[in-house]
């Protein structure tokens, strides 16, 4: 069984997927950085060059192919969920954990972050933050096993509450 993490960037995914794989001894995979090594261009570079349907074409790939292992810890770019496909190539293996944050909270936490081009352009940084977060919500509700909402709690806090979640199932 995988555990897979799904939510908007800065929510914390990435850190806590690490914590996890360091107290589970599991392979971490983030699904952003495999779409990026097989590629051999940054995201944003992708999206320049071939456009945002390509990117998410390629991040169906690994999706599949990350969803058909078992016991990996599985970091998702943010949009993963927008394809029904990925959604059932992550959980088909895997327990899906949506970790939320409020707007102002990923702002704060993604206000530097130049590894993602903009997603509705034009949009003032906040708004679009908003806006994307507002239409992604019922996809995320939709694929998550369990929610959990990361803006006051550490990333360490996080991890504990999903090992605590995942007591009631057996982890391989």
């Amino acid at each position: 069984m995988n555990i897979v993490l799904i939510g908007y960037r800065g929510t914390g995914k990435s850190s806590v997927a690490k914590i996890l794989a360091h107290r589970l001894g599991r392979r971490l995979v983030s699904t952003d950085a495999e779409v990026v090594t097989q590629a051999g261009r940054s995201i944003p570079d992708i999206v320049q060059s071939h456009g945002w349907e390509h990117f998410r074409e390629q991040e169906s790939v690994i999706c599949r192919q990350v969803g058909a292992e078992d016991g990996l810890i599985i970091d998702t770019g943010g949009g993963a969920i927008l394809r029904d496909e990925n959604v059932r190539a992550l959980k088909g293996n895997g327990v899906v954990f949506w970790l939320t944050a409020a707007v102002p909270t990923i702002a704060a936490r993604i206000a530097g972050d130049t590894n993602r081009p903009s997603l509705t352009g034009g949009k003032s940084f906040v708004d679009e933050v908003a806006e994307v977060l507002q239409d992604r919500a019922p996809k995320y509700r939709a694929a998550a096993d369990h929610t959990l909402a990361t803006d006051d709690e550490l990333p360490t806090q996080i991890a504990a509450r999903i090992l605590a979640l995942l007591e009631t199932r057996p982890v391989h």
